[in-house]
């Protein structure tokens, strides 16, 4: 009896495998299916190098057109709202004026150098929420008379280190 049941599980699992399932990566299905789709569509124009440049010079064209119309439009809005580029005009550099800015030293112990902490508060464009960062620059202060807690305007200079680009002007406001 023992027999005939393994004979029967036998029989029953080789027809399985004689025709086992075609395994295919699903890299090799997309190619297929791309395969298949491509033979079914009708065949597409063929045009020349010329012809495709041509269209796509075109194409640019249209597009530069369509941005150029949009930028039109959003500068009336924005003078009709009176704001915007019309209202507030933009700030020129000025050749040679170094950058200046206030912070909190935050670090002297290295001789002649203290790390200024610079807090910065703007409002996001977009979200009117006002943003508040900070930045930590190293400043040469050649006689060492700014300590931690002093508030100090600092001026941009050439570079004096390889983290030092700012110069030490004043202290402002000494740390009680």
């Amino acid at each position: 009896m023992a027999e005939e049941e393994s004979e029967t599980t036998e029989v029953e699992t080789a027809p399985a495998a004689a025709a086992p399932e075609e395994v295919v990566s699903p890299k090799e299905r997309r190619s297929r299916t791309r395969a298949r789709k491509a033979a079914k569509a009708p065949a597409a124009k063929t045009l020349t190098h010329e012809q495709r440049h041509a269209e796509r010079l075109a194409q640019r064209a249209h597009k530069a057109a369509e941005r150029r119309r949009g930028r039109l439009r959003a500068r009336e809005k924005a003078k009709a709202r009176g704001t915007g580029a019309a209202a507030t005009p933009a700030r020129e550099h000025v050749q040679g004026k170094q950058k200046s800015r206030s912070g909190v030293v935050v670090s002297d112990r290295a001789a002649k150098t203290i790390t200024v902490r610079v807090d910065v508060a703007h409002r996001h464009r977009r979200y009117e929420k006002v943003v508040r960062t900070s930045t930590t620059l190293h400043a040469h202060d050649e006689l060492g008379d700014a300590h931690v807690g002093d508030t100090v305007l600092i001026q941009e200079s050439r570079p004096l280190s390889r983290t030092k680009r700012w110069r030490l002007i004043e202290v402002l406001e000494r740390a009680k």
